[in-house]
């Protein structure tokens, strides 16, 4: 058997393990109602899935950094009384995420989701289990960005012993991709995620299903 490509494996959460969609946008509209804005059309809500919250409401929304935290701290009001687990597992991540557990390659969530919400979507869907670290945002926001969060877990896969001089991010949008490269990182662009096409670029390579990460990351 040939010798994994990789020496560490590095997974985005939303769009990339979870369809997360339904309960984010969901989120947001309400926050947007409540707000007594326009609720935008759900294709505009889907751009807010997957980078830093924060970030999306000054570039999409226009929110100055008041109204900004403003916000986001109504969405989570509502996220995590209600939208947390409306989500789904794609098909077929179980499976790859326990084949990496499996052979041994460290591996750890890289998300630009809040930490503290992630752990229990992996807990809630028996996932967190396969993961040495589970890397995100912090819940205060001061660490958000793709690079820094890349950058956290890669950190402590080092501190817990791991081989870090090849790894590798799979990730579904432009922001994982740039993150990840801030970082000498190479990105697999998953294509069932919340990404469009142009997102792909800069990325090493592209799997269309699940079931061709195994070959990707394993060798």
């Amino acid at each position: 058997m040939t010798n994994p490509p990789w020496t560490c494996i590095l997974f985005d959460l939303d769009g990339t393990i979870t369809d997360s969609a339904p309960g984010i946008t969901s989120s947001l509209a309400w926050m947007f109602e409540r707000l007594g804005l326009p609720v935008p059309g759900t294709a505009e809500l889907l751009a807010y899935v997957g980078p830093p919250l924060l970030d999306s409401f000054r570039d999409f929304a226009g929110f100055d950094e008041k109204e900004s935290w403003d916000a986001l701290n109504l969405y989570r009001t509502h996220y995590l009384d209600r939208g947390l687990y409306d989500s789904t597992v794609y098909h077929g991540i179980p499976e790859v995420l326990a084949a990496v557990a499996a052979s041994s390659l460290p591996m750890s969530l890289a998300t630009s989701k809040p930490e503290t919400p992630a752990n229990l979507i992996l807990t809630h869907f028996d996932l967190a289990r396969h993961f040495d670290v589970i890397a995100g945002a912090s819940d205060d926001e001061s660490r958000s960005a793709k690079a820094d969060v890349v950058a956290d877990a890669l950190r402590r896969l080092e501190h817990a012993g791991a081989d870090i001089s090849r790894p590798v991010l799979v990730g579904d949008r432009e922001h994982d991709v740039e993150g990840a490269a801030a970082n000498g990182v190479p990105t697999i662009f998953v294509e069932w995620g919340y990404g469009a096409e142009h997102e792909k670029a800069g990325s090493h390579s592209v799997a269309r299903t699940a079931g061709e990460l195994p070959g990707l990351l394993l060798g």
